[in-house]
């Protein structure tokens, strides 16, 4: 094990500090090889041990009656009862998509199916989260934003076609932060009986080492220290370590590996994700205290030449490590050859707690587990109340002058953050598996039958950037909360989230700040809510140039219905039937789709949290919908009342005649919380409105499904155009360059 030289060279490029050094030789007690430096790197990356952000993820609220199994595993899992369950994830491939969009995003895809699956679930639903800069201008930077969308989307759905999992739903949105760093966030979600879950852990001194999938090459080398730093001008041409992806293999895996799942062979089996084989090896054995002996050579190569440093820190796609029984070798080797996959016993579990890495024989890295994957560096940031927050929360909506509702209702009903991504999600397959009940474009969350027990699953992904601009604890909070309301309005009971933390530069003091106050806002909603976080992932460093992206929060939030013959629609259903107000308006417009789309700007504050008044809105939509009271259901978010009228008449082609007065009529536009319209037949009125008194919730007849034009006080369109505007204008704007 020779050691280096040139020490001061090889930390910067590791991007390992000097206090990193001396940490490292105090537990090696010796100098570090090469080897070694790189599974430091890795490892103490902050894309793998959240060491910049793991002080404020510590209080998160994770356990429920439900939840099986929290964070720390590849995936989180709650009971759905019958003994099935829900195993799902949230994760970021920000980085590698804004260097090569296609792959980058399909890895990212790739990469979430192996958290699924390695649990033992079959994965039968995705969604994305996506967030880009401007894309409608001619200029050379949304010229460059259009050719990421289009990069991204045929990335996700090639990967996610080809493997045969439904692409259900998602969120996209624009704002001149993401110029700069774009963000792709994957979620999956499978299903698996209680007894067919498995870990990611390695015991049993004797027991085999098995590694799996794809052969490694040199792809990916260096991507989770890479994806943990800043971009600068010189950093966006490292394609190099940007995975590349085949959903083929990883179908094969996926199959073969639910064989194997049916089978008793397995202590442990851990996905090779973000540093690859070291991340897993290490991970796998830390979490039990175990040692491992690993032999570099036996690890199927793609490429001539490679070394354990290449071995250890490549990121190839569709790999697994399994830990299993001794003796069972060659039977999970056939299972594997069968399904035209590598298959190698590459070591053993031991009882030293050190990992001991050989090539050809000598041993080319000897190190202790725990202080490896266990005890990487926390840091204690420093935080600050950021600067701009003063000036922002100043002005309020007063300050802007006053714009004709009709003017105003175009403008938004035509903001990319509203229109139909069809263009987009039409690339993905959402029907096969033959599960999905309420697809993308159907508004709110989407929903899927579980076909063993006839229940069903909603699942939707939130977060309001300009929210956490402006306020990040109660905006991070409304994240939560505006999932789960989504979840809700499908009849389905919000359980868990998953979560995808992205923010900025962590070195910046004000960034930390943003990022401490949204984890706080989080683990307030969640309690609040009696919706634990059962997995999640942390993406730093979302900055380029010195400019940091808005924070944004992600949450994906699962539901559970009793039965997948209840799922309420989220648009009209029949003309006659009326339409009800529930929730107080009080005009809300801070950080609203109002003064952003008319006067380009994100400003104000938002109002605290009333969870109680969530809690009831849910309540009334869940339980009505049980008793068959509802036709329709729709929140109240971006754009307030018009917007939402607008989205279920576009997509439903039904027309609206409603009127309601509001103190100041612009609040038609308001972002007031813990809201949404519902449609009930005549029949069904009184039942609901005593409901909602009953729940203390105020309620109001605005108006009813009817007629060919959207009339909602003095706005009036037809609805040819009104679906005009709302399905055609993102086709036109992505395709403008081609």
């Amino acid at each position: 094990m020779s050691q280096l030289e040139n020490i001061e060279s090889v930390l910067k490029s590791h991007k390992l500090s000097n206090d990193d050094y001396i940490n490292i030789k105090e537990i090696l007690d010796r100098e570090p090889n090469l080897v070694e430096v790189g599974i430091f790197s890795a490892m103490w990356s902050e894309h793998c041990s959240y060491k910049s952000s793991r002080k404020y993820l510590n209080g998160f609220p994770v356990k429920a009656p439900w939840v099986i199994q929290g964070p720390g595993e590849n995936a989180g899992v709650i009971d759905i009862g019958d003994g099935m369950a829900a195993v799902f994830k949230m994760e970021s491939h920000n980085h590698p998509s804004f260097i090569e969009p296609f792959q980058g995003a399909a890895t990212g895809v790739g990469g979430i199916l192996r958290d699924v699956f390695t649990m033992g679930a079959r994965p039968v639903a995705n969604l994305n989260a996506l967030r880009f800069g401007n894309i409608t201008n001619n200029d050379e930077n949304s010229k460059y934003q259009r050719h990421l969308v289009r990069g991204v989307v045929d990335g996700i759905g090639s990967y996610g076609n080809c493997m045969g999992v439904p692409t259900v739903g998602g969120e996209v949105s624009f704002d001149e932060s993401y110029n700069g760093n774009i963000l792709v966030n994957a979620f999956a979600l499978g299903l698996v009986k209680h007894e067919d879950i498995f870990l990611g852990v390695a015991k049993g001194t004797g027991n085999p080492v098995i590694y799996v999938g794809s052969k490694t090459g040199r792809d990916g080398l260096g991507g989770a220290v890479m994806s943990s730093d800043s971009f600068t001008e010189e950093s966006k041409s490292l394609r190099p370590t940007v995975q590349v992806g085949d959903p083929f293999t990883e179908k094969l895996l996926l199959e073969a590996c639910l064989e194997l799942f049916q089978t008793d062979h397995v202590v442990g089996i851990q996905d090779m994700g973000a540093a690859g084989l070291t991340s897993s090896s290490f991970e796998m054995a830390g979490k039990t205290g175990a040692g491992l002996i690993m032999h570099l050579d036996q690890v199927p190569a793609r490429e001539e030449g490679m070394t354990p440093y290449d071995f250890m820190l490549s990121e190839s796609q569709e790999r697994m490590l399994i830990c299993a029984k001794k003796g069972s070798e060659q039977a999970i080797i056939d299972i594997f050859h069968k399904w035209d996959l590598d298959c190698a016993v590459i070591g053993e579990v031991t009882d030293s707690g050190r990992m001991e890495l050989f090539w050809h024989g000598e041993k080319c890295a000897d190190m202790p587990i725990a202080p490896v994957s266990e005890e990487a560096p926390i840091l204690d940031r420093p935080t600050s109340r950021p600067s701009y927050l003063d000036e922002v929360n100043a002005k309020n909506i007063s300050q802007y002058p006053s714009v004709d509702n009709k003017i105003a209702f175009e403008k938004l009903l035509s903001s990319l953050e509203v229109v139909d991504k069809s263009w987009i999600y039409n690339q993905y397959d959402s029907m096969v598996q033959t599960n999905t009940v309420k697809r993308p474009g159907s508004l709110d969350s989407s929903v899927i039958r579980v076909k063993q027990n006839g229940k069903a699953l909603s699942m939707s992904s939130d977060c309001n950037p300009r929210y956490c601009y402006i306020n990040p604890y109660i905006g991070a909070a409304l994240a939560v909360i505006e999932s789960g309301r989504n979840v809700a309005m499908s009849g389905a009971r919000p359980l868990a989230i998953t979560d995808c933390l992205n923010f900025g530069n962590p070195e910046n003091p004000e960034v930390m700040w943003q990022f401490a106050q949204c984890c706080d806002g989080i683990k307030e909603a969640c309690s609040e809510l009696n919706t634990p976080v059962v997995s999640g992932n942390v993406s730093l460093y979302n900055e380029t140039n010195g400019v940091s992206v808005f924070p944004t929060p992600a949450i994906a939030m699962v539901g559970l219905n009793d039965a997948c013959d209840k799922v309420l629609k989220s648009a009209f259903t029949k003309e006659g039937n009326t339409l009800l107000l529930i929730g107080q308006t009080t005009g809300e417009f801070g950080g609203s789709l109002y003064v952003k789309e008319l006067f380009g700007e994100t400003t104000g504050n938002l109002k605290s949290v009333d969870y109680a008044a969530e809690l009831r809105l849910w309540e009334l939509v869940i339980e009505a919908n049980k008793k068959s009271l509802l036709e329709s259901a729709k929140d109240l978010s971006m754009g307030g009342l018009a917007i939402a009228l607008a989205k279920m008449s576009a997509v439903s082609g039904f027309g609206i005649d409603a009127n309601i007065d509001f103190d100041d009529s612009k609040n038609i536009f308001d972002e007031s919380q813990s809201r949404a319209v519902i449609e009930v037949k005549s029949e069904n009125i009184d039942s609901v409105v005593g409901m909602a008194i009953d729940l203390g919730l105020s309620i109001e007849r605005i108006g009813e499904v009817r007629g060919s034009n959207f009339i909602l006080n003095d706005i009036d369109m037809p609805i040819e155009k009104l679906q005009s505007v709302y399905f055609d204008t993102f086709a036109n704007t992505i395709e403008q360059d081609l």
